[in-house]
């Protein structure tokens, strides 16, 4: 087999919810590496698996809440190394959280992740996951039973075992993120987390202290009987994955089921919220 690649270069808006469904389709063909960029992502496959209609069956592709457009290149002898370092550059978090790749130098921040860069989304640069980790870093999780829902790469998961969280289980629907989880708690020598693939429907007669859920407006509103349910009383929650503008329906849905709003933080007209169960 050779070591020719093809990379789709893809624009996509709105770029966050996009992106996700695209990949996670993306997912499902001979596509292995993703790289975020400033108007969507790339996507690598090797030339020798290509075919004329690898992209037929794409539904985010056709559909009208999407306006997605793309260019291929071809590339020869992809040094995945050297594509990380020009895209991936490791991140600080108040001083105290360092998330980087394995060719990043160590530094003597509190809590030092290391994740293999595979796939740019979930690696911490996202608003998201940056203010996610900054809700954990204030919290305190000692031996909290803890869930990671939708957790893209498991950073939370693994960031909040370093926190003496325990034990811990991370979900997530795709495939990709699931393989890179385990692969990313191996490599950061978790022993508490336990990483399922699914949705939801997994959550039936579980329990949590502690649920963590960095996923999007539409899929959490859905979900958000199922997390109150399985969450203890006196539990926490932190939210993200949605805008400035959902907090009113993330709110109204939270109170309904019986929650306590306590924090927030924002970033770039991205949010995330912690709240508490009532007894």
């Amino acid at each position: 087999m050779s070591n020719i690649y093809l990379g789709y270069h893809f624009t996509v808006e709105p770029k966050e919810l996009g992106s996700e469904i695209l990949i996670a389709e993306l997912g499902e063909k001979p596509f292995e590496s993703f790289i975020e960029t400033e108007t969507g992502f790339s996507a690598f496959i090797q030339k020798d698996l290509w075919t004329e209609d690898v992209l037929e069956d794409i539904y985010v592709l056709t559909s009208p809440e999407f306006t997605i457009s793309y260019t291929i290149e071809e590339i020869d002898q992809v040094n995945w190394n050297e594509e990380w370092e020009k895209n991936f550059e490791a991140i600080d978090v108040d001083g105290k959280c360092h998330v980087r790749a394995p060719f990043h130098p160590k530094t003597d921040a509190e809590f030092d992740i290391i994740i293999e860069p595979k796939m740019s989304f979930g690696t911490g640069h996202h608003e998201t996951t940056h203010m996610m980790i900054q809700h954990l870093l204030k919290t305190n999780v000692e031996g909290m039973k803890t869930l990671d829902m939708g957790c893209g790469t498991a950073i939370l998961a693994i960031l909040a075992e370093m926190k003496g969280a325990k034990p811990i289980d991370a979900i997530d629907i795709d495939n990709w993120c699931y393989l890179n989880s385990i692969e990313n708690a191996e490599r950061n020598n978790c022993k508490e987390i336990t990483v399922y693939e699914g949705d939801a429907s997994l959550l039936v007669d579980k329990k949590y202290d502690l649920i963590i859920a960095n996923i999007n407006r539409n899929i959490l509103l859905n979900d958000m009987q199922a997390y109150v349910d399985c969450l203890n009383p006196n539990g926490t929650i932190l939210f993200s994955g949605f805008y400035t503008e959902d907090i009113p329906f993330i709110d109204a849905s939270c109170t309904e089921k019986g929650l306590t709003y306590v924090k927030k933080f924002e970033r770039n007209n991205w949010v995330s919220l912690k709240y508490v169960k009532n007894n």
